[in-house]
């Protein structure tokens, strides 16, 4: 198994827990009536625009203002956004630093809003710790398309197998893994590390 020169991190549920049901349930108590909110408003959709490039503030308001009656709750998505970041992945976190004192560049390939990663920077330093941050809103695409991974290895000058990506999302990890990268489909911080150490980039007595 080849040693990849460089790491690549997805961010939401990988470094940080992202969960919108952590903001919602609170606004919406019942599963069926919060399920029911979410088809209805089409808000993941919005989301995934601002993943797309969207302006953060400015779209989710326009979307609000699509649907008066539930206007308040989709605001929330850009008012109390940072509620549905969290917590810190600590383990992950303790392998990101560590890869970087062992002087193995890490870099970031995420489905993020412009705008929103600049407040989750705020909240969450790590995440300017980035030596080459990929950032979807930035870009105008998002993963799995191919454009997205092409901006990444033009930027870090590498490709194939010379990086290695962890995702949570397995199509995100083919993605990757097509393209002859090296890929793991994030559970936990362990089995993150475990594989690390089969890669040649970390020692076992240096596991978090």
């Amino acid at each position: 198994m080849q040693t990849p020169r460089a790491v690549v991190f997805d961010i939401g549920n990988v470094l940080i827990n992202w969960d919108p049901d952590l903001l919602y349930a609170r606004l919406i108590p019942d599963a069926e009536d919060r399920a029911a909110f979410f088809r209805a408003t089409r808000i993941e959709e919005m989301n995934a625009e601002v993943d797309r490039g969207a302006d953060f503030h400015d779209h989710i308001y326009a979307h609000a203002a699509e649907y008066p009656e539930h206007a308040e709750l989709i605001r929330a998505w850009h008012d109390r956004w940072a509620e549905m970041l969290r917590p810190a992945i600590d383990g992950s976190i303790a392998l990101l630093r560590l890869l970087r004192r062992r002087g193995v560049p890490v870099h970031a390939l995420s489905n993020f809003g412009a705008g929103s990663f600049d407040l989750a920077c705020t909240i969450y330093p790590v995440l300017s710790e980035f030596d080459v941050p990929v950032i979807s809103g930035r870009e105008g695409h998002v993963k799995p398309e191919p454009e997205i991974y092409e901006i990444l290895e033009r930027r870090t000058g590498l490709s194939g197998a010379d990086l290695f990506f962890t995702d949570d999302r397995p199509e995100n990890i083919g993605a990757a893994r097509r393209r002859g990268w090296q890929g793991h489909v994030f559970r936990n911080p362990a089995a993150l590390a475990l594989e690390l150490v089969e890669l040649g980039l970390i020692e076992p007595h240096e596991m978090p």
